[in-house]
């Protein structure tokens, strides 16, 4: 999952594209990177790390100009090397850059044919740089020495064409504006907003309604499933489907854990949803677990408190923070080894004690995916003086991989791999387990927008959006993703980090 801002301006638009990042900084805390134009020049800024510590002063003074787009990351395919941070450019045509949130899932064959097609070479293991490789690679077609929003939109038409998965992207074009397109189902989220200056009107594009806010962007809309927009240097805005089928299919995941609960997803409120989560799981709650005598529900802090909240409402009993949570930590299903994700829920997370000593407590959580973090949370429930610990997830068990853009463990890794409640609840070691149904999370969410009946519920029910998946690619993402593989990643990075280091040190 990443985060994604650009932005056309009247004025310099670095510090505005930078709180904009920082606002999406839950999307990605793996890298971030900042490319702006001024005099038909990218300046470009990059690296592993947290928004506040990629920038610097010197690096804010260089990244001039009145166009630029913004990336936050955390690797969904390939490495942490920073090589693989976004954005991207190519030289040719014209110059353009390209920052993307999703996943392609034919990128190897559309690198090969870029190679033997287009003689175009990818550096890295990102599927992001392909994107911008296909996309250079249309707008090429056109031997014109400067492009019209016709010619840019047949270019987005042809990507979509050729690209299967879920994207988001924004992409600027040296001598013309900024691009932002939606792959046609929608599943990765992109909206934009405006404002008005006394030179004229300034767009802005980000991944979530909640990064227009920081610099006073009014939000528009959500851009459609396989819309393309594009706003020119001066401002002039340009907006065309670049699909033929083209329908809503949004991640539902970004509604239970992802995304921000103050952003607005495709006419969505993510807080309304959760707190709509909250009352059907309640629901079966009181239908299913009648006989249990819960005493207090305790969420497990951030995503699922107004899950909780709404829950103890619906059963009339008592919500009480009973973990604190430590904010400098990062999720733990996308860490690298299993013995550090142990090591790091001790650190995010306190039990107060007096919350649950002599208690039947009922913990909310988001969802469930290795089972790791929720196994040492009903320890620290029970080593708090927890009389029963039950357990609920606001989302049904995850029994699949993702393959747009969450880096979700491989299917062996996750605890509801072929498991059913009873198995999973004795792994974690609870006294009771209940999940949402699938029903009832689509009906949670399709509550705020009736519009939309379809999502992208893959992780749930194994059902692919694109219709592209096979277990070929199954077993292929499985080895990219399972623990030994990152591992040695994370060894032959280590093995080179030296010497990146001080590379990196003199390209600052």
């Amino acid at each position: 999952m990443c985060g994604i801002v650009g932005i056309v301006g009247t004025s310099p638009v670095n510090q505005a594209i930078y709180d904009g990042l920082t606002v999406l900084q839950h999307r990605g805390q793996d890298a971030a990177g900042i490319i702006t134009i001024e005099n038909n020049t990218f300046s470009l800024r990059k690296a592993n790390g947290l928004v506040k510590d990629v920038f610097h002063t010197r690096h804010m003074k260089r990244l001039q100009g009145t166009i630029g787009i913004g990336h936050v990351r955390y690797p969904t395919a390939g490495s942490s090397s920073s090589s693989e941070a976004q954005p991207f450019y190519v030289n040719s045509p014209f110059g353009i850059a390209l920052a993307h949130n999703g996943n392609l899932t034919n990128a190897e064959t559309l690198k090969q044919q870029l190679f033997s097609e287009a003689r175009r070479h990818v550096n890295t293991t990102s599927d992001s740089e392909i994107l911008l490789n296909i996309m250079a690679h249309e707008l090429s077609k056109s031997d014109k020495l400067h492009l019209d929003a016709e010619d840019i939109f047949t270019a987005v038409t042809e990507v979509n064409n050729k690209v299967t998965g879920g994207y988001a992207a924004i992409a600027m074009i040296i001598g013309h504006g900024v691009l932002a397109f939606r792959d046609p189902n929608g599943i990765r989220p992109l909206v934009f907003g405006k404002r008005e200056t006394p030179k004229g009107t300034e767009y802005m594009f980000a991944s979530e309604s909640v990064a227009l806010k920081p610099d006073g962007f009014e939000f528009v809309r959500d851009v459609a499933p396989g819309e393309a927009i594009y706003v020119t240097e001066d401002g002039q805005f340009h907006s065309q489907s670049c699909a033929e089928k083209a329908s809503y299919a949004p991640c539902i995941f970004e509604f239970v854990y992802f995304a921000r609960p103050d952003s607005t997803i495709d006419r969505m409120s993510v807080y309304a949803t959760r707190v709509n989560m909250g009352t059907k799981l309640g629901e079966k709650i009181a239908r299913e677990w009648s006989d249990k005598d819960i005493d207090v529900v305790i969420p497990i802090p951030e995503t699922s408190c107004d899950v909780a909240l709404e829950i103890a409402r619906m059963l009339d009993l008592p919500y009480r923070q009973g973990f604190v949570k430590n904010r400098y930590i990062g999720r733990t299903f996308i860490m690298p080894g299993q013995e550090m994700r142990k090591k790091s829920v001790r650190q995010k997370l306190n039990a107060i004690d007096r919350e649950f000593k002599g208690k039947n407590v009922l913990l909310v959580d988001d969802s469930i995916v290795r089972g790791t973090t929720s196994a040492q949370i009903v320890e620290m429930a029970r080593e708090a003086g927890a009389k029963n610990v039950y357990f609920a997830s606001a989302a049904p068990e995850i029994r699949f991989p993702n393959v747009y853009g969450i880096d979700m463990p491989s299917a062996a890794e996750l605890i509801a791999h072929g498991r059913e409640v009873e198995d999973i609840n004795q792994s974690i070691s609870a006294d009771g387990l209940i999940f949402q149904s699938l029903n009832d999370l689509i009906a949670a969410v399709s509550q705020e927008n009736p519009e939309i009946t379809k999502f992208e519920t893959s992780v749930f029910d194994g059902q692919y959006i694109t219709g592209d998946i096979d277990q070929d690619y199954l077993n292929h993402i499985d080895q990219l993703r399972n623990d030994s593989a990152k591992s040695n990643r994370e060894n032959a990075m280590s093995s080179g980090l030296e010497i990146h280091n001080q590379d990196a040190n003199e390209a600052d």
